[in-house]
């Protein structure tokens, strides 16, 4: 059979192009970001202590505006409410060592040109109606492997739940019959040691840039915090656990139902061979080592942490009703992945591919009684020259 007709190729992504369809899904709906981070935000609430630790400890400046960038904002709640953090914890810094004063704050919220920012600005401008406005906001569309403001102007850069996206499709693993070639899968879990590490390279380049952008912007002794999904050290697996690595929605069912679309005939082997979701796991190690070949930082904390997938209440709740099990899985994934699936295949077939996911998650009742956890690593550094 042939290949059905894409509106991408796998090709598109192992260059610039992946930035125009990497985001997550925007608006308010059943499978949009805002209604599907409640895990990112309890991630960011576990770490937000080594956040307000390192403001608390942060240079004095003597400008009397402090420049905040939440780096891959997305929508929601979960960057107003760290940018928030970030307000609140400086301005009662500065006032107890200066008694108050006119310092202001401006916020940049940045992501991809892919961003949902009307949305984002809409949800602020809501927010702001009812609680007085604490700083001055505007919106930033680039890559944060790239350079974003002039040299030396922010004082505070935040990145949540971000830079385990890669910036592009290692071009490795699509090269047809090579060791890298990551065939009959749609990402690393359980690929070759060969295809792995062509994520890793892929990685390891996108954190340099990363840093690079970061030491060039960021104004002595200001405040990087970083939170992104991670796996703990040693391991070799994407993650720390049989029971994650069975139920982790970019593995099992994800590749269950990429193949039923292949059996029923809808799409052939080469079209499924050809996507691969771009994100990495890094470890603590990797994450210190990329710190300290760029230079320029100095890690105040760093900690790898699991996050439970759902409270034991709603996991009580969904054993008693695996379809809304199933939808919530869906959702939580179309949520994070859905805006490159829809490009890369086309809204009908990228709606059937969802609808075999929801079965295969709504059937499988082993993961009623299993725990997936999702890993990150949180680390604080500070600009150092």
């Amino acid at each position: 059979m042939e290949s059905p007709s894409l509106p991408v190729t796998a090709k598109d992504w192992t260059s610039t192009g992946l930035h125009r369809v990497l985001c997550m899904q925007g608006g308010e709906g059943d499978v949009s970001y805002v209604n599907n981070s409640d895990c990112q935000a309890l991630a960011i609430t576990l770490c937000k202590p080594i956040l307000i630790s390192s403001l608390q400890s942060i240079k004095l400046f003597t400008s009397p505006i402090i420049r905040i960038a939440d780096l891959g904002c997305a929508t929601g709640s979960n960057t107003f409410d760290t940018v928030d953090t970030v307000v609140e914890t400086l301005r009662q810094l500065f006032t107890a060592v200066y008694g108050g004063g006119s310092l202001e704050f401006e916020a940049f919220f940045c992501d991809l040109p892919s961003n949902d920012f009307n949305m984002l600005f809409r949800l602020l401008s809501e927010k702001q109606k009812v609680d007085s406005a604490k700083y001055f906001a505007s919106g930033v569309a680039g890559s944060f492997c790239d350079r974003l403001f002039p040299r030396g102007t922010i004082h505070v850069a935040v990145s949540l739940s971000a830079l385990h996206w890669l910036s592009q499709i290692p071009e490795k693993v699509l090269e047809k019959g090579s060791r890298t070639w990551n065939k009959g899968k749609t990402w690393i879990e359980g690929a070759k040691k060969e295809v792995v590490d062509a994520y890793a390279e892929q990685s390891d380049k996108d954190l340099s840039d990363f840093l690079k952008c970061r030491k060039e912007e960021m104004v002595e002794g200001g405040v990087l915090f970083v939170l992104m999904g991670g796996r703990p050290s040693g391991s070799s697996s994407q993650f720390g656990d049989q029971d994650t690595r069975v139920k982790h929605p970019f593995t099992t069912t994800m590749e269950q139902a990429w193949q039923d679309l292949i059996d029923e005939g809808l799409i052939d082997e080469e079209t499924r061979d050809g996507f691969n979701i771009p994100a990495y796991m890094r470890s603590p190690e990797e994450v210190a080592a990329g710190i300290d070949r760029i230079g320029g930082f100095k890690i105040e904390k760093m900690e790898y942490m699991k996050i439970v997938e759902y409270s034991d209440e709603k996991h009580e709740e969904w054993k008693k009703d695996p379809v809304s099990y199933g939808r919530a899985r869906t959702n939580l994934v179309q949520a994070a992945i859905r805006p490159m699936v829809e490009v890369y295949l086309g809204v009908d077939l990228c709606d059937e591919l969802f609808k075999r996911y929801e079965n295969r998650v709504s059937t499988t009742r082993e993961f009623l009684h299993i725990t997936c956890f999702f890993g990150v690593v949180a680390f604080s550094a500070i600009r150092i020259e």
